[in-house]
């Protein structure tokens, strides 16, 4: 992945991509431009035989990312605004939606959007100096890119409304103990070390197992159990009867790790 960016960088090695907001003296906040390299970025990711995991981060070590450009936003119109919000809440949505597992690596504060663009990966990692809000309400808006729907489905309606509606900030340990984030590393430095070694663990296993079975759990959140199980019926089926499935046996008669192929042209439905 050619790094053709002005506002993020991007690099694939060993099958985990790694995405960088790259705007530490703006807090990597979110502007136009920034928010359109996102996409293309996921482009690349989309058709990539290569990529297996995604690793979203920020430059510096103070910000992972502080939300919306609000000194680009004051000089939009309202239907830049609105555009602006769509792009960024299609990159959440699209985000969400990979078939690849992504990892959230938090290395400084995550307001606003920001915040909800961590809501949108699979798994989050902070660093112990990482804080988190959604301070939305406090400027007269509400939360624009999923967080009003994904942080509840996270850690139940309670405790979103009480951080949505309070616009309250809180430390990593605070969101740990609300299972927001699943793990705070206490020294920086090693922040993109415990990420990776939890990339290549996703990455090694099966590509077409992990998307479904990622598939799977995402439906467990959002329909009722019975469409859940219909969803996962499916899924062992196709799972049993594919290529994945003989390989890894292969692998595990022969006490060999599996060679799995890529999932493009395999698509998850």
């Amino acid at each position: 992945m050619a790094n053709a960016y002005e506002q993020i960088e991007s690099s694939i090695e060993n099958n985990i991509a790694t995405i960088k907001l790259n705007r530490p003296e703006r807090f990597n906040a979110l502007g136009g431009r920034i928010v359109e390299e996102l996409g293309r970025a996921l482009d690349e990711i989309e058709v990539s035989e290569e990529v297996r995991t995604v690793i979203l981060t920020g430059a510096g070590d103070r910000a992972f990312c502080s939300g919306v450009d609000l000194k680009e936003r004051r000089e939009m119109d309202a239907d830049e605004r609105w555009a602006h919000n769509r792009a960024l809440n299609a990159f959440s949505e699209r985000l969400a939606r990979l078939q690849v597992p992504t990892i959230a690596a938090i290395n400084g504060l995550a307001f606003g959007g920001g915040f909800e663009m961590t809501l949108a990966c699979d798994f989050r990692i902070s660093a112990h100096h990482a804080e988190f809000a959604l301070p939305e309400v406090g400027i007269g808006i509400i939360p624009g890119s999923g967080g009003t729907q994904r942080l509840p489905r996270l850690i139940g309606p309670a405790r979103a409304k009480e951080l949505i509606l309070t616009a309250r900030r809180i430390d990593a340990e605070t969101a740990l103990g609300m299972g927001i984030i699943s793990r705070v590393v206490s020294k920086d430095e090693l922040l993109l070390e415990e990420v990776r070694a939890l990339a290549e663990e996703t990455a090694k296993n099966s590509p077409l197992a992990v998307a479904y079975a990622k598939a799977a759990v995402d439906i467990a959140m959002e329909t009722p159990i019975e469409q859940g199980l219909r969803f996962e019926t499916a899924a062992i089926r196709a799972t049993l009867a594919s290529e994945d499935y003989q390989i890894g046996l292969a692998a595990f008669a022969e006490k060999r790790s599996p060679d799995f192929p890529p999932l493009t042209a395999r698509q998850v439905t």
